[in-house]
C-alpha cells in the first residue's frame, strides 16, 4: 500500500516538473548563489557536513544493482540528476561524458540519475533513455529512480538538472541547480580534488 501511494506522490511531482520546465524554478526553491534553506548548502553557499550518509539501492539503465556503497570507491562522485525531457539537462551530457572518462576512477566519477524514468518503467521508456544517452555520449551509470534513491537524494530536488558531489563516506558536499559548462564542472572537480 505505501508503494501505491509513493507511486501516486511521484507521479504528481513529475506532472508538476514537466508542466513547469526544466529550466523554471519556483523563486522559494533558490538557486545556486542562494539555495533553499532545506537544501544541503548553507546560505554562505558551504556544504552542510551535519546530514547524514545517504543510502539507497537501484537499477541502472543497464540493468545492474547499485547502491550507496558505490561512493566509497572514489574520491569525490558527481552525480548529475536530469530528465528525459530537459534539453539543458541533455545539452550539458555531451561534456560530462568526456568528464566521465578524463580522470582516474579512484578520484571521480559520475553518475546521473534518470528522475523522470522509474526502475520498472516499460521498454519503450528505457530504450527512449538509453538512445538519448547513446547520443550524447554520456558513457556513465545511470541510475532508475525508485522509492529508496528518492528519500536518499531527490526529496530536495525542484528542477532539473541538479547535480551533487559526494565523498567516499556518502555525505553530500555540494549541490549545484542547473546546467554548466564543462570547463566549470572540471574547476569544481579539480577544487574538490585538491582538498
Amino acid at each position: 500500500m505505501r508503494n501505491h501511494y509513493f507511486i501516486s506522490f511521484l507521479s504528481c511531482i513529475l506532472l508538476i516538473t514537466l508542466l513547469g520546465g526544466c529550466g523554471k524554478k519556483d523563486p522559494a526553491a533558490g538557486s545556486e548563489n542562494n539555495p533553499a534553506p532545506e537544501s544541503n548548502v548553507s546560505s554562505d553557499g558551504e556544504a552542510d557536513t551535519a546530514s547524514a550518509p545517504v543510502s539507497f539501492e537501484t537499477l541502472t539503465l543497464d540493468g545492474n544493482t547499485l547502491s550507496a556503497d558505490l561512493f566509497s570507491e572514489s574520491r569525490i562522485t558527481m552525480i548529475n540528476v536530469w530528465a528525459t525531457y530537459c534539453n539543458p539537462c541533455l545539452n550539458e551530457m555531451p561534456g560530462l561524458g568526456e568528464l566521465a572518462s578524463s580522470y582516474n576512477p579512484g578520484d571521480f566519477q559520475l553518475i546521473g540519475i534518470i528522475s523522470d524514468v522509474m526502475e520498472d518503467a516499460d521498454e519503450e521508456t528505457l530504450t527512449h533513455a538509453a538512445d538519448l544517452v547513446a547520443e550524447t555520449g554520456a558513457d556513465y551509470p545511470h541510475l532508475l529512480l525508485n522509492e529508496s534513491l528518492y528519500y536518499a537524494l531527490l526529496t530536495d530536488v525542484s528542477a532539473v538538472p541538479t547535480t551533487f558531489f559526494v565523498d567516499q563516506e556518502g555525505q553530500i558536499l555540494d549541490t549545484v541547480i542547473g546546467a554548466m559548462e564543462k570547463s566549470a564542472w572540471e574547476e569544481k572537480i579539480n577544487a574538490f580534488l585538491e582538498e
